[in-house]
């Protein structure tokens, strides 16, 4: 990937405060054009409380970088007056890179501004070792664009499950995949001469719900993934909480009354291991419903009419939703977002998940927004925060 064939996304430095004001408006700018677009600049400024003159100043910025563009068709007040031009993001040039490594493989993927899904791929592990993952991963990048000429790259977004630090660009530690202190942000950098951001994948879904999802404008969003790996994310006034080291949101070890799975921990009854998709697919072929180890064979299966692979997700969702309950207890966040593959596919599972949360929270909790592209949208949303965040950022000399 040629350095001097991209848009360049840079990560946010220390900068004077009359610069880190203008960052911030423009953010609000640019999120109002998201959320409202095609919008007015003055509908803008009674949005955000800017001047119309600030307004008008940070639209010119975002145009000049080409990350808005006035929409085709002006409008008129009431019919009368000078015609207002509305500003509407500008989503044909820019793209961004994807990846979300999961245990059994890693999904690439090429995302617009909006965060759709415009190109991905899934590229199964033959190894697990970081280097040749991420090797792949960065081919597979390379592959997408191939098929996209014209489009230009802000940026790469890598989510990955266990311990992430989002300041290091590093995987302190992913216990499934044996990663150790694995330099990601340098390693992918280097093979694709983006800017790499990372961070870990319940993190990343919060900020896609927050930016394109069901949970935009709630004050306070709560994350639950559930996958082989086990974790959670927590936002208020637009901020995820990461903690020291970005260690906050590890709950795969929290003691589940009455689980019996065994865990690489040591001990028994760990919330991963009784809710993992290894554990389900593990019961499915106990069972004689399915004989592999891909959790999407027993939703198949129950889609069929397998009455045993539909009891077994509707069980997972049940203890999902009493997890999800005690997060609830102890966040008491407003909205509550589920990723697990029964309540994405079934309604009794859903409905099995949220009763088993409280029945008077259950409207609070909801299903992801992207239910055919979760891991995708997870990798992406890690850089298009950072664009939401800091919009400024893009380098207009790269354009």
């Amino acid at each position: 990937m040629p350095r001097t064939a991209v848009s360049t996304l840079v990560s946010p430095v220390p900068r004077a405060a009359d610069s880190d004001r203008r960052r911030t408006s423009a953010s609000v700018v640019l999120r109002s054009v998201l959320e409202h677009g095609p919008v007015a600049r003055s509908t803008i400024a009674r949005l955000t409380g800017l001047s119309p003159a600030s307004v008008t100043e940070h639209c010119a910025r975002l145009s000049g970088l080409g990350l808005i563009r006035e929409s085709a068709a002006p409008r008129r007040s009431n019919g009368v007056g000078r015609p207002h031009v509305p500003v509407d993001l500008d989503d044909t040039g820019f793209l961004v890179g994807g990846v979300h490594v999961a245990v059994p493989y890693t999904t690439v993927a090429l995302l617009d501004l909006r965060g759709r899904v415009v190109a991905r791929r899934e590229l199964k592990h033959e190894r697990t070792d970081a280097g040749w993952v991420l090797a792949r991963a960065a081919e597979g990048l390379c592959e997408l664009l191939a098929g996209v000429p014209g489009r230009r790259p802000l940026g790469v977004g890598v989510a990955v499950g266990g311990w992430v630090d989002r300041e290091t660009g590093s995987v302190v530690e992913h216990e499934l995949l044996g990663w150790r202190e694995v330099p990601v942000r340098e390693l992918l950098g280097a093979r694709t001469g983006l800017p790499v951001h990372v961070d870990g994948h319940a993190r990343a879904l919060v900020n896609g719900e927050r930016l394109f999802g069901r949970a935009r404008g709630s004050r306070s969003v709560l994350h639950l993934f559930v996958g082989n790996v086990v974790d959670a994310a927590f936002a208020t006034n637009d901020e995820v909480h990461h903690g020291p080291r970005s260690a906050a949101g590890a709950i795969a070890h929290l003691p589940v009354p009455g689980g019996t799975e065994p865990c690489a921990c040591g001990r028994s009854g760990c919330l991963q291991g009784e809710l993992s998709e290894r554990t389900l697919c593990r019961r499915a072929r106990a069972a004689g419903v399915i004989d592999s180890a891909n959790p999407m064979h027993v939703v198949a299966a129950a889609a069929a009419g397998d009455t045993v692979a539909r009891r077994l997700l509707v069980e997972r969702a049940r203890a999902t939703g009493r997890a999800a309950g005690l997060l609830l207890d102890v966040l008491n966040p407003e909205t509550v977002v589920v990723t697990e593959v029964g309540a994405i596919h079934f309604e009794d599972c859903l409905a099995a998940l949220r009763e088993a949360a409280g029945k008077s929270r259950a409207a609070a909790v909801i299903p992801t927004s992207f239910p055919t592209a979760v891991l995708a949208v997870a990798g992406g949303s890690v850089v298009l925060d950072v664009l939401y965040r800091d919009p400024l950022g893009t380098s207009p000399e790269s354009n």
